[in-house]
Formats: structure tokens, sequence, C-alpha cells
């Protein structure tokens, strides 16, 4: 094979403007999703170019070129007539469909994108970029205002909907109070509790004050609020009293000194034998491909924390005081791993 060509037979200097395009490629899914595109071809089927430009505000020649575009990516397919139809792939950006990745969308796009663009920085110096661009670390910039706040929690819920199959035949351990520690809008809790066959078993969602107002909507808005506690603080300082505690997609925010900080805050409130389940991917050996290592990328650019391999859960973990008892693979990408505090 000639070295000018890849092994699909497609030119290198070709396949390699592929992926130093990548950034034009994800804001135009952005694109579709924010105009809601998406939403109406999912809802309501093909739509002529021009119709769906019309009703989204958008130029119907700049439309059809970013359809053009994503339709070879999979996302749509075109006919006779510039009707343009959206695929299984696409229609997760639909606002309305039932495993939707439209806030994910646009919380990255609105709050990742520009900061990237620092990620040299970051490589250079250790310091998350993102903390470069606004001056300040992103979960403080995030949490400075309650609509960023709010569309973070909404991300995440999103996230938690489209692997939600992960707690498909998972049983809780024994213990009457599971507390959610950074829960957002306990959407994680939600799907928990559903599954409990203990109804009796009570829950706390735990965030930062101007997150838990989100959590106290989707509570009342699933019938749990009288089983599930709201309750604000800091979790590097202080959080309630539990049987058992969730941290989900947590410690992957934070290095490990952070982490560690977190998990003695848990020691403090808890007593020797409480169970720890933390939902998170584990980093495979190797080169092949995991949704892990795409989102470790996005802490090294963005946070301080970074996607972690089983021995490196293993170790931080002891070194907090708690062991590991198992790792539970899930039908998604991530895994549950259950602790006990020693």
């Amino acid at each position: 094979m000639s070295d000018t060509t890849t092994i699909d037979e497609q030119p290198i200097p070709a396949s390699m403007i592929l992926y130093l395009s990548g950034f034009q490629v994800s804001q135009a899914v952005y694109v579709v999703a924010k105009l809601g595109v998406v939403t109406i071809l999912e809802q309501e089927g093909s739509q002529p170019v021009g119709k769906l430009a019309e009703r989204t505000g958008a130029q119907p020649e700049a439309l059809s070129r970013l359809i053009r575009t994503l339709a070879p990516l999979g996302l749509f397919t075109t006919g006779p007539g510039d009707l343009v139809t959206v695929t299984e792939m696409g229609a997760v950006l639909s606002e309305k469909h039932p495993l939707s990745m439209h806030e994910v969308a646009c919380m990255w796009m609105e709050t990742h994108y520009l900061p990237f663009s620092e990620l040299l920085h970051t490589v250079r110096t250790g310091t998350p970029g993102a903390e470069k661009y606004f001056g300040e670390p992103f979960m403080s910039w995030m949490a400075a205002e309650p609509e960023r706040a709010a569309q973070f929690s909404r991300a995440m819920a999103g996230v938690t909907v489209s692997f939600r199959n992960m707690f498909d035949n998972y049983q809780l351990p024994e213990g009457r109070t599971i507390a959610d520690i950074g829960g957002a809008d306990g959407s994680v809790l939600i799907e928990l509790l559903k599954r409990d066959a203990d109804t009796t078993r009570r829950g706390i969602v735990f965030d930062q004050p101007n997150v838990v107002p989100n959590a106290e909507r989707t509570l009342a808005a699933v019938g749990l609020a009288d089983r599930v506690d709201v309750v604000a603080g800091d979790f590097f300082t202080a959080v309630p009293a539990a049987d058992i505690y969730l941290l989900s997609y947590i410690l992957h925010d934070w290095d490990d000194a952070s982490s560690r900080r977190i998990l003695a805050a848990i020691a403090q409130a808890a007593k020797p034998g409480a169970r720890l389940l933390v939902v998170e991917g584990i980093v495979p050996d190797g080169d092949e491909p995991h949704l892990t290592k795409a989102i470790d990328l996005t802490m090294l650019g963005m946070v301080s924390g970074k996607e972690r391999s089983e021995q490196e859960y293993r170790d931080l973990l002891d070194s907090a005081g708690y062991t590991l008892d198992r790792i539970i693979p899930t039908p998604s990408p991530y895994a549950i791993l259950e602790a006990t505090l020693r």
C-alpha cells in the first residue's frame, strides 16, 4: 500500500482534512439541533429544505448546504425535490426524542466549544484551558448563573436518560436511605428508585443551592417528592447522613486530591460499613475505541478531572478509606462500582 493512501484507499491528506474539520462538524450538528430542524423532522416526517428553512428562520441555501454536509455522516438522507429525512442517528438531536441528546448538544457547544480553543495551553501548562478562557475554574463559572447550572443539569439528565438501561436488573444494596451526592436534578436517583423493589427506601438529592430547585421540580413531576429530600450544600465540606451514597459522573470531574475531599466528606457523615456506588466509565487498556477516551479529552480541556482505569479507581477509593467490592458492567458505556467504607 502506498504511504499516501489509508486502509480504505482514501488519500491520507483527504482523511486528515476530515479530522481537522471536526470543529466545523460539531457546530453544524449544534445548529440543526438548536434551530429545531431535527425536532420537526423527527416529529412530523420528511420535509423540503425550503419549508424547514421557513419554519426555523434559516436561509434555505445555507441550511441545504449544512444538511448536505451532515448527510454523508449519517444524520440525514436527501431525496428528490430537496426532501430531507432524519435518520435514526440524527433523530436523537430532537427535543422530543425519548433518548434525546438535544440538551447535551446545546450545552457542549455553548459552554465547551470556545474554551477548547485553549487546549494547547492545557497541554503546555497542565491547567484546564477553560480556566484560562473564563478566568476562573469552569465549575465556578457555570455555578455563577442559575441558567448555566440548569442547562448543565438538563444535559446530564439527557445522558442519564440515554443510558437509563444501565440500571436494568441492578439491585441496590441494603440500606434505608440513599443520598445522591452532586445529584443535579435527581435523574439518576429517580432511575434507581423507580426500579427498586423496596418502596420504603428514601432518597436525598444533594447539590449546590442554585441547582437543587431543578431537582425539586423533577421529583415533583415524577411523583417522588414525598420520598426524596432535597438538600443544598457543598460536597467538599459536609454531606447528609445516609446508608448508601451515590456518586454519578462526579469523580471524573475532579483530580485525585479533590476526589479524596469529596470521599472524606462522605466518610465523615457515614458510619463504617456504609455503601458507596460510583457510576463512571472505566478506561480499558489498549487502543480499542471507548467513550471514556473521548470524554477524557473533555476532562483534560475543561476541568481538573480525568477518566480512570479500574486500577486508578481501586487506588483512589483505597486511599480514601473505602474497599472496592465489585465492578458491575452495564449495557451502557458506564459501570457501577460498589465500595464499602472501612
